[in-house]
């Protein structure tokens, strides 16, 4: 088939081939690891959602909502819309199901694909993968700190050193309410198109967020939020802080973070890596103290994040971070005839049970080919499996490093690859 008539991937779209899928996995297991051992359990979710679950969740003033979710009618004439993030979708599914009714907080990771419009470029893709947790139930300082302690550990795992955290308050509704005062009549003053100040009428703290220049040089007076915190606001900023230099975890703070989703309050933090451009959030998070309610359920508070690991791994290549990006076997197997081919998998199975990763030549190539095909697997042991082996049930298994061969019995061999390789 030529070229031209291949059908190719959509653009935009994040894939993960060998050997860099490798790369993805080490850094998805680093991320979900330090998760785990808090005590968060996996929750699996739909990829597509009633589109009114992110209008009413997300905010219709974000780009998110606005500009980037790919929506489109069902069959039945629904409306239905890709995720485009992960937190609406949880707390969605912990009312529906009664989560919220029993032991709280109600701890869970995710793990997944999300999808958003956008313009595609390095580290911005239109189907990309997170990693996040969500902490529904409990108002708590500490617990703050604890899921952004996570999220750096996750980082701290994988080796990244050139990150910063930076957090904020976005404070509770009181402390919003009287900051947007202030905020409005500063706005009004601005120069701004008519798309810009329709945005602002709805939340005018998305003029924060917003990337233009000349937008940007014009909020760079603007009254900021940290400056209105209440006092339990401004006391639960100060604890979260508090928390994190008991955990030795140094941070920033942004008094303009706003992040790009209406559902935070209060606690809100962000990581940036200061080798990815443009692009440089490689994670980030904050409290949701409103949205339970928003989508129908009791006033409960919540905090969580969203790890990119997409972003992750270019971050890990620009720090030059290695992982153990070989593929190698315990044994590979190489079979003599039809006989052999069935013992060769009863063979394998028994050591793959057993914790060795195995593999077999297939395909009736000649034993020349078949060494090639164990030199290529960075295979630690080859044996030849024919019908005399079979006969005398015992093998001769050479180590492809060294060339050393040892006469080992079938019935023996997962003892002996044990002892010499410690599993």
């Amino acid at each position: 088939m030529s070229k031209a008539n291949q059908i190719q991937a959509p653009k935009g779209v994040s894939e993960y081939l060998p050997p860099q899928s490798r790369k993805f996995e080490s850094v998805r297991h680093a991320l979900l690891e330090p998760a785990k051992s808090a005590g968060y359990e996996l929750i699996e979710l739909p990829v597509f959602e009633d589109t009114e679950l992110f209008t009413r969740g997300v905010g219709e003033s974000t780009d998110v909502v606005s500009k980037e979710m790919y929506t489109f009618e069902d069959r039945g004439g629904r409306s239905i819309t890709l995720r485009p993030e992960g937190t609406a979708g949880v707390m969605r599914a912990v009312i529906e199901h009664g989560l919220d009714r029993g032991q709280l907080p109600v701890k869970l990771y995710y793990s997944g694909p999300f999808f958003r419009a956008e313009r595609p470029q390095a580290g911005r893709y239109r189907q990309f993968y997170q990693v996040g947790i969500e902490a529904i139930g409990i108002q708590d300082a500490a617990l703050d700190a604890e899921v952004i302690a996570i999220a750096d550990a996750g980082f701290k795992s994988i080796g990244l050193k050139k990150y910063r955290l930076e957090i904020t308050s976005l404070g509770d509704s009181a402390s919003r309410a009287k900051h947007r005062v202030e905020l409005v009549k500063f706005i009004e003053k601005l120069n701004l198109d008519e798309a810009t100040r329709t945005r602002a009428s709805i939340n005018p703290l998305r003029l924060f967020d917003d990337k233009r220049d000349e937008i940007k040089d014009q909020m760079a007076s603007a009254p900021l939020l940290l400056d209105f915190l209440s006092a339990e606001s401004l006391k639960d900023f100060e604890d979260v802080q508090k928390h994190l230099k008991a955990l030795k975890i140094d941070y920033i703070i942004n008094p303009r973070m706003v992040r790009g989703l209406d559902y935070y309050t209060g606690t809100t933090f962000e990581f940036v890596h200061e080798l990815l451009g443009a692009q440089s959030g490689i994670g980030g998070g904050g409290r949701y103290d409103g949205l339970m309610a928003q989508l129908g359920g009791q006033e409960l508070s919540g905090i969580g994040f969203g790890l990119g690991i997409d972003r992750c791994v270019l971050a890990a290549d620009a720090e030059g971070i290695s992982f153990d990006q070989e593929f190698t076997s315990d044994l590979f197997i190489i079979p003599l005839g039809d006989e052999s081919k069935s013992r060769a998998l009863t063979v394998a199975q028994e050591l793959q049970n057993a914790g060795f990763r195995v593999e077999i030549s297939f395909g009736d190539r000649a034993l020349k080919g078949s060494m090639k095909a164990a030199d290529k697997s960075n295979a630690e042991y080859v044996l030849v499996l024919g019908d005399s082996e079979i006969s005398s049930g015992t093998v001769e298994l050479k180590q492809m490093s060294t060339g050393k061969t040892s006469s080992v019995t079938l019935t023996s061999l997962k003892d002996y690859l044990r002892s010499v390789s410690g599993k």
